[in-house]
């Protein structure tokens, strides 16, 4: 029987009197690589901020690798084993490309000595090279020293991906990772993902990219109005009348190939 990694169960969330989440449940397996999609304003990106404390959750519960995670503090989930990228990119862009990795080190420093490396306040150390190490694994070796601000905007989403890999999770949260790429770099990404994916990460993506979601996952969730309408594979979900529904205003036969493209 297949392990789920992260079980959301009955989640609500409302902002004053407009009700977000309503009574959401899902389940993500151990080494599966889910998408989470919906046309704008479904809540997808909201269920990922309660996934990582941003927000309180109203009611339900939110279990991540067998512990129950519905109260914990935002800055102690990435201990539980959940890292994210989010959807405009949160990089220093001051520091170099190793120093923003090691910036995500620190979940895993124990005590102010152990923070000094991460922080890069020593300048060569097993932190260091461990970034630069997890920079060349993902293909980009040769920006370790860059400014990241000097950098294309697909390459900074994919050290975006290595900083968040660097704290070891069990589950990687990405919100939009292939927004605002171009062809080259979104297949750049995808591969990158998929080799985290063999590594035994999870992921739960967020995406309006139907093309990558296909090309990149093997099951998916569907949000519309703050509620699940729909989940299976990518194949049944692009023939499912309420998606189409969901995405078109329609479900008339026919209509299957513009949801497949819907962004």
């Amino acid at each position: 029987m297949a392990e789920n990694v992260l079980t959301i169960a009955g989640l609500h969330k409302s902002f004053g009197g407009l009700k977000v989440i309503d009574d959401v449940s899902f389940d993500v397996v151990r080494g599966s690589r889910t998408a989470l999609i919906g046309p704008n304003g479904a809540g997808k990106t909201t269920i990922f901020n309660l996934l990582t404390g941003v927000y309180p959750v109203d009611s339900g519960t939110l279990v991540l690798a067998g512990s129950d995670i519905t109260d914990i503090p935002s800055k102690d989930r990435v201990v539980h084993g959940m890292s994210r990228s989010f959807q405009n990119i949160r990089l220093m862009p001051h520091l170099s490309t190793v120093e923003n990795v090691m910036l995500g080190q620190h979940a895993r420093a124990h005590s102010l000595r152990e923070l000094m490396f991460p922080l890069g306040l020593v300048s060569r150390n097993r932190w260091r090279a461990e970034a630069e190490a997890a920079l060349a694994n993902a293909g980009l070796d040769t920006y370790p020293g860059e400014v990241v601000a000097n950098l294309p905007y697909g390459v900074q989403k994919r050290i975006e991906v290595v900083r968040a890999m660097i704290s070891r999770p069990e589950l990687l949260l990405l919100d939009e990772p292939a927004a605002g790429l171009n062809d080259v770099e979104t297949r750049q990404l995808r591969e990158l993902l998929e080799k985290v994916s063999e590594s035994g990460v999870t992921i739960l993506v967020v995406e309006h990219d139907m093309h990558f979601v296909r090309n990149l996952c093997d099951h998916v969730v569907v949000l519309n109005f703050g509620r699940k309408i729909f989940e299976g594979s990518p194949e049944e979900v692009h023939r499912s009348p309420v998606v189409l529904e969901a995405y078109l205003g329609t479900d008339e036969p026919g209509s299957g190939e513009g949801a497949a493209g819907a962004s």
